[in-house]
């Protein structure tokens, strides 16, 4: 199993999150039952004086999941904007699209050597 890191990191990743899905509502994200459920969460599985909190490391570990998704739905949802298809492109966007140009011929249409 791959590091978990601070669980204050893993908050403020989770509120970042949620100030993006908020974003597009305008309401602040403070206002949000996700905000007040999350705060409570994490207020309540504080670190104690035991040495092995299973029940913080539990919630830890579904936090930082929970990041993970809402991290890769807001980059799917980037990159299903960026590149879902607009109908029929033309040879010259579809290359551009991937980063490639097309030749020029230099006598232009219909050349001939």
């Amino acid at each position: 199993m791959a590091a978990l890191g601070s669980p204050a990191r893993t908050l403020r990743g989770l509120l970042r999150e949620l100030r993006y899905l908020n974003a597009a509502t305008g309401r602040p994200y403070r206002d949000t039952a996700a905000y007040r459920y999350l705060m409570k969460a994490f207020r309540a599985h504080r670190v104690t004086s035991e040495k092995l909190c299973r029940a913080q490391h539990e919630l830890h570990f579904q936090a930082a999941t929970y990041l993970c998704l809402l991290r890769s739905i807001r980059e799917h949802m980037a990159l299903h904007q960026e590149f879902h298809g607009k109908g029929e492109r033309s040879v010259e966007e579809s290359a551009g699209l991937v980063g490639l140009k097309l030749p020029r011929q230099p006598g232009g249409k219909g050349w001939e050597p």
